[in-house]
């Protein structure tokens, strides 16, 4: 079809398919500019293009084109929103517009969180053609055994690690709240590390371990007494960590007396020396851990309502060890390496067995105490029950049958479990054709 120009001459309208063509050379170029890894998919989960940032970051060993992006990221034979995970695509598809998740892929190093922006492409009539996805990895945690990082992959486990990422992004005061032994010092450490402060001072208050008379003095600094020649101002943890972060650990245990100074610290960024008028300043971002109910502590008037809501600005629960048991293999592997470096330790079915059926009341610090004990009394390569010394439930009660309904934890079992199903129905004393059922079920109800 021939359109007059705005010189007058004549020249051909491109046809449908040479708008097509024209738009996904643009989208490619423009993938091909960004730095982040970036994916161009169809409507059906197919990769149409990918940039060199992915290439180098997925190091395929064969051309993606084609393939679906479940498969490629995932390893899965059908879309993420039916294994189990939150689709983006699903997602956008539904609401037109561009999401945002947190994703498991897998990747040459192993299998790594990343935060995925999908972004729907529409065409001229407003209808969603394709969508371009972009990739960032997350310095903070990933899924295998990684050292002084973050491990597990539980939906539990995700849904708190959305909320890290967030907070490693800001400076926003961020309170993580969870039983004593889930490792809220360790995830501190992980705001703080993937955070833009990650160069600077890490600072833990042991809010318990510091008597009150010597709380002021040892949070915010000691002034020079005026009448010594030989004594000096001693520095405080505030000032210790100017630039950086300044953990509280147990912050409900903090001093009354001392939470009036904090909350002016906090609002203002100024605070004085005990023993000083003067007005110094520091450059910090907070993060407190309780594991106490601090919105309990302020009805009962031991905490400070102010202090409470400053603190609590971001909160994010760190769950309990029995609301992540399929993460225990890998914890497991992680303790292991830490524990006993040096060798090559592995569990026995059984013992394995133990692990993820046990409530764990210590949580992560339980666990490893048991491989500890485990470590030190196993002569060959293989822990096995005798060696882990774990109690017996006060009840005397070992798990049954009717403790692997899909609708327990103990299903998350039937899943995760590392050993033989043989074993495990032995174990719980129950057939191999029921294991199976009881299998099918779970798959059934997880696949609605």
């Amino acid at each position: 079809m021939a359109v007059l120009t705005d010189h007058g001459s004549m020249r051909n309208e491109p046809s449908t398919k040479e708008r097509i063509d024209m738009s996904f050379t643009e989208l490619a170029s423009f993938l091909q500019a960004q730095t982040e890894p970036h994916i161009l998919f169809d409507r059906e989960y197919r990769i149409i293009a990918v940039n060199s940032a992915f290439r180098k970051y997925c190091n395929p060993k064969t051309s993606v084109i084609g393939r679906t992006c479940y498969e490629v990221s995932h390893n899965y034979t059908k879309p993420c929103d039916y294994s189990g995970e939150t689709c983006p695509l699903a997602k956008s598809r539904h609401s037109g517009k561009s999401e945002r998740v947190l994703h498991m892929h897998h990747t040459p190093e192993g299998e790594e969180y990343v935060s995925i922006e999908l972004t729907p492409i529409k065409n001229a009539s407003g209808e969603i053609t394709c969508f371009v996805e972009k990739i960032e990895p997350v310095k903070i945690a990933k899924g295998q055994t990684v050292k002084n990082r973050l491990t597990g992959k539980s939906a539990a486990y995700t849904r708190m690690m959305n909320l890290v990422e967030k907070a490693a992004s800001s400076d926003i005061n961020t309170l993580l709240y969870g039983e004593s032994g889930t490792g809220k010092e360790l995830v501190a450490q992980a705001i703080h590390r993937s955070g833009k402060r990650a160069a600077k001072p890490f600072i833990v208050v042991d809010c318990p371990g510091i008597p009150e008379t010597h709380f002021e003095s040892e949070l915010f600094g000691q002034e020079r007494p005026t009448h010594s020649k030989t004594g000096s101002a001693k520095r405080g943890l505030v000032d210790a960590a100017d630039g950086g972060t300044l953990f509280l650990d147990e912050v409900g245990d903090l001093p009354l007396s001392i939470q009036a100074k904090l909350l002016h610290l906090l609002e203002t960024g100024a605070y004085r020396r005990h023993g000083s008028a003067d007005l110094r300043r520091a450059d910090i971002r907070v993060i407190s851990a309780t594991s106490h109910n601090l919105r309990k502590k302020t009805e009962d008037k031991l905490f400070r309502k102010d202090l409470y809501y400053m603190l609590e600005t971001f909160p994010i629960p760190v769950p309990a060890v029995r609301d992540r048991l399929e993460d225990i293999p890998l914890l497991i592997a992680s303790l292991l390496k830490k524990v006993a470096p040096e060798r090559n330790l592995t569990l026995s079915d059984e013992a394995m067995f133990l692990l993820q059926t046990y409530s764990y009341p210590g949580n992560v610090r339980e666990l490893r105490n048991f491989l500890e004990r485990a470590a030190l009394l196993c002569e060959s390569h293989e822990i096995r029950p005798e060696h882990l010394l774990i109690p017996e439930p006060e009840n005397g009660e070992k798990p049954t049958a009717q403790q692997i309904s899909p609708d327990t934890q103990s299903g998350q079992l039937l899943s995760t479990f590392s050993g033989k199903r043989k074993t495990l129905a032995k174990m719980l004393g129950i057939s191999e054709r029921t294991l199976y059922r009881r299998l099918s079920e779970l798959h059934e109800k997880q696949e609605r």
